[in-house]
């Protein structure tokens, strides 16, 4: 079971009787009272109540400064990757503190026309595989974990069959191509943004 708290302070963690046990808990957002929350989520891992602990859109900056300060290092950071942005240089962070890099919309959401491209669906056609099913996998061979959302059965199934094919180096690098290295959503470091998301707790 995984949960993840968007704005939670160390009283509604430490207070929180019914749980038994969480498998992996993160954080959603690096605001408000983050290190209040994380201190609460390490202790509730030294007793046993959480399995593994982590966050969520902690870029560089913000990861690299919890880092330094906590006992219990994030096993996981979920930040939105894609193929039109890969995370490249927020997964060579993760990589130097040992954290498992996840990722958040893998499918863009079906943002910039993500079914429909070009390039994934012409490399994925050489392994009878559909465009989802070729991102994934690209994902999976970058070392990112990815758990797709999908309501629908038939999807399900399609998204688990991802382990029975290996892009080639060449398909690879091809796909990297597609890195336009910005959100296809928002920055969380423009100001409007960031007070709009503060904003939801009021």
């Amino acid at each position: 079971m995984i949960y993840e708290i968007a704005f939670a302070t160390k009283t509604s963690i430490r207070n929180n009787k019914c749980l038994q046990h969480i498998d992996l808990l993160f954080i959603h957002q690096p605001f408000n009272d983050y290190y209040g929350t994380y201190r609460a989520m390490e202790a509730a891992y030294k007793q046993g109540i959480i399995r593994a602990i982590g966050v969520s859109n902690f870029y560089p900056d913000r990861l690299i400064d919890l880092c330094h300060f906590v006992e219990v290092m994030p096993a996981v950071n979920q930040v939105e990757t894609h193929v039109f942005q890969q995370q490249l240089a927020a997964h060579e962070i993760m990589k130097k503190y040992g954290i498992q890099h996840e990722s958040g919309g893998p499918f863009a959401e079906g943002r910039k026309d993500f079914f429909q491209n070009a390039v994934l669906k012409e490399i994925g056609e050489k392994y009878h595989k559909s465009v989802a099913q070729t991102a994934l996998r690209f994902l999976i061979q970058s070392d990112v974990i990815v758990i797709p959302k999908s309501t629908h059965k038939e999807r399900m199934v399609q998204n688990l069959n991802v382990f029975d094919f290996h892009l080639s180096e060449e398909d690879m690098n091809t796909i990297r191509s597609l890195d336009e290295k910005e959100s296809a959503f928002f920055s969380h470091y423009d100001p409007e943004t960031v007070e709009m998301l503060t904003g939801l707790t009021r």
